[in-house]
This record gives structure tokens, C-alpha cells and sequence, in this order.
């Protein structure tokens, strides 16, 4: 459990040196994040870590060990993890509504979560059924990655991205909820330490990738809104707390 709050809090680290890089990045007609190898960092040993600990002795021991630690001090189930996870990126939703205008569009930050959110359940569900991890409750076989930390870190990412201009407390707080999930997750008896990190790891890099990939994705798709052309698209995200699907709409 300390394992995964350091890496978090050196993603707040990171904040302050990505934001000194991209002051020196021209804006492009989408307001994206150029990619910067340092930013792989945090999330790739997140990732790493967790990997690892699928053979690992010893991230095993210590996994059962947090296990029995937490086991002992459980007094009952506290499902507000099934909530917090789309806390952080609802937030975006919930402030720009508020007036705290995001970096981008409702269809431009849309388009980008739902990358996002694709990216992430397709390597999350993926790795499940590689993996086929058993959960510390003994309830499934499909413990790593933790499907909810990733969806929660992804919109933590997201929240920061879209409010790091405004103040980085944005992004303090929706990492902080982020990291709640997690250890809600280990509390619950769901998944191990390794799951967590792992998950944390996927929903950062997904984020990060979805915002990359974001100028090709505003061409291919709506053709870089070039030719006086008038009309509108979205994509939407959903989840039935089972799978995730994206809903392509748009109006001539």
C-alpha cells in the first residue's frame, strides 16, 4: 500500500515539470499534450510493478501480508468505490457546468475520454483474461488489473489535463479520490496491491495516450472542421458495470 502511494505522489511531482515542457509547445487547433518520454515514467512502473508481481515471491508475500492486515480490521463492506471511480472525470464535467471553463470543447474532452475509457477497458478486460488472477475474496478469477482503479486514474489524468491551466489542485484532488478507490479496492477485499498499481499505471497511460492520439482523431473524424462544413458528432462512453461500449452520433 505505501508502494502505490509513492508512485501517486510522484505523479504530483511530475505535475509541475510536465506544465514547465508544454509552456514551450505551440497550441494546435485541438489543445493536446504533445508526447514527452518523461511522461511514461510514473505510469510504466506503476504497471511494471504490478506485472512483476504476478511471479514475483515476494510482491506476493507482501500482497497476502496487506491482505491479512486489512482483512483484520474489516468491520463490513464500503462499496464507495463503485461511485468514486468516475468521480474525477464527472468532475470535469461538473465544473465546466459551474462555469470553470476546461482546456477543451464538450466534443473535443468527449472524443478524449472515450478514447480514454477504449484504451483502457480493452487492456484491462484483456489482461484479465490473460492473467486470470484470483481475487483475495476467492470470488472470480479476473483480479488483475483492478478494472475500477484504472477507470478511476484515467479520469484523475483527465481532470488534470483539462484543469492544469486553471490551478493543480484540480488535479492534487482528483488523484487523491484516484488513489482512494485503489486502496477501497485492497479494503474491500477485491484485489491485491498489484492489481491497484497496475490499474493505476493503465488509467494514467490511457489518458495520456488518448490526448496524443487526439489531433489524428479530430481529422479522421470530423476533418479538422476545415471547408465550412456544419455539423456535429460525439462519442459516448457507457458501462453496465460489466463491459464498456462507445456510442459513435453524428448530425449533418
Amino acid at each position: 500500500m505505501v508502494v502505490l502511494i509513492c508512485m501517486v505522489l510522484g505523479v504530483q511531482a511530475s505535475f509541475a515539470q510536465e506544465l514547465k515542457d508544454n509552456d514551450s509547445i505551440a497550441e494546435d487547433s485541438v489543445k493536446n499534450i504533445r508526447f514527452n518520454y518523461k511522461q511514461l515514467i510514473i505510469p510504466t512502473a506503476l504497471i511494471a510493478y504490478g506485472v512483476i508481481g504476478i511471479e514475483s515471491d515476494q510482491l506476493k508475500s507482501w500482497n497476502h501480508n496487506i491482505r491479512e492486515e486489512v482483512v483484520e480490521d474489516i468491520d463490513g463492506k464500503i462499496t464507495i468505490d463503485d461511485f468514486t471511480q468516475w468521480a474525477p472525470a464527472g468532475a470535469v464535467y461538473a465544473l465546466d457546468a459551474l462555469g470553470v471553463e476546461s482546456k477543451n470543447s464538450f466534443r473535443d474532452r468527449t472524443v478524449i475520454l472515450a478514447t480514454s475509457y477504449l484504451i483502457m477497458s480493452t487492456t484491462v478486460f484483456g489482461l484479465k483474461s490473460l492473467t486470470k488472477i484470483e481475487r483475495p475474496d476467492g470470488s472470480s478469477n479476473n483480479s488483475f488489473p483492478s478494472g475500477h482503479t484504472a477507470t478511476a486514474f484515467a479520469g484523475a489524468e483527465f481532470l488534470y489535463q483539462e484543469y492544469k491551466d486553471k490551478s493543480i489542485w484540480y488535479g492534487v484532488a482528483g488523484y487523491a479520490v484516484a488513489t482512494g478507490t485503489g486502496l477501497f479496492r485492497i479494503y474491500n477485499n477485491k484485489h491485491w496491491l498489484t492489481d491497484v498499481a497496475a490499474g493505476a499505471g493503465i488509467g494514467i497511460l490511457s489518458t495520456k495516450m488518448a490526448y496524443w492520439l487526439n489531433p489524428f482523431i479530430n481529422n479522421t473524424l470530423f476533418g479538422g472542421e476545415k471547408g465550412g462544413r456544419k455539423s456535429t458528432s460525439m462519442l459516448m462512453p457507457s458501462y453496465d458495470g460489466k463491459y464498456t461500449s462507445i456510442s459513435f452520433i453524428r448530425t449533418f
